[in-house]
């Protein structure tokens, strides 16, 4: 009987070419069909690992780690200038699963910067913010506002130190006149001083005291308008 010989079975080809097309280590740069660009390590067909990419719609670019195709670790985020067009940088920090999170530094556009942490994306936890007229604000944030406890000092010197809720004073506070030498100790609302005393505080010191100190209130006799106080309230009783 002759012997019939086969020809061995093979995949098709496309098999053959998905399996060269999947991208998996360290890969020269690769193109997507949008124009977007990306040159680093891949897993599984995800940029995983250190990378840099680059979107072609805003000509923003990320360089650093990565993990199953979002930025994920430390890495920096940098724009180009629309009239230089030259980059600069809009955040350095931690990410995670695509987002700002942890300790980080950005850069607003008017020169303002705020250091410190971040969740999702958001300014959250403790953090320092330096605004473009000259005020800094530190302490507590949350969903990107001052939220806590925290300090905001003015250019002149002055200074609030209390509470915040949703970016404006709010709570027992008090706000420091370094420059008129005075101290105010009391509740804010919504960035309001609704109730609290005024004190002299290093007036000696102040660069633009007011003409005459505060006058302090004193009592002659403490202990004898306390016990008429108490002699009222036993008649009040009966």
């Amino acid at each position: 009987m002759p012997i019939v010989k086969y020809p061995r079975a093979r995949d098709p080809l496309y098999y053959e070419w998905d399996r060269k097309a999947q991208k998996c280590g360290l890969r020269h740069t690769v193109y997507a069909v949008y124009g977007d660009q990306y040159t680093g390590e891949w897993l599984n067909n995800l940029k995983h690992g250190k990378g840099t990419q680059i979107w072609k719609s805003t000509g923003a670019i990320y360089s650093g780690d990565w993990k199953f195709g979002k930025q994920d670790g430390y890495g920096s985020y940098s724009i180009p200038d629309p009239v230089t067009k030259e980059y600069r940088k809009v955040y350095t920090g931690w990410w995670k699963n695509g987002k700002k999170t942890g300790q980080g530094v950005s850069f607003y556009p008017n020169g303002e910067r705020y250091e410190g942490e971040w969740s999702n994306g958001m300014r959250s936890g403790w953090g320092r913010m330096y605004y473009q007229a000259g005020s800094s604000y530190e302490g507590q944030w949350e969903v990107d506002q001052p939220n806590g406890q925290g300090m905001l000092l003015l250019p002149n010197g002055n200074r609030y130190e209390g509470g915040w809720k949703d970016g404006k004073k709010h709570g027992p506070g008090r706000y420091f006149y370094m420059d008129k030498g005075q101290l105010l100790e009391g509740t804010w609302a919504e960035d309001v001083a609704k109730c609290g005393v005024l004190v002299d505080f290093e007036r000696d010191k102040a660069p633009a005291p007011p003409q005459y100190p505060i006058p302090e209130i004193e009592l002659d006799d403490p202990a004898g308008v306390l016990a008429e106080a108490k002699a009222l309230l036993d008649d009040s009783d009966n």
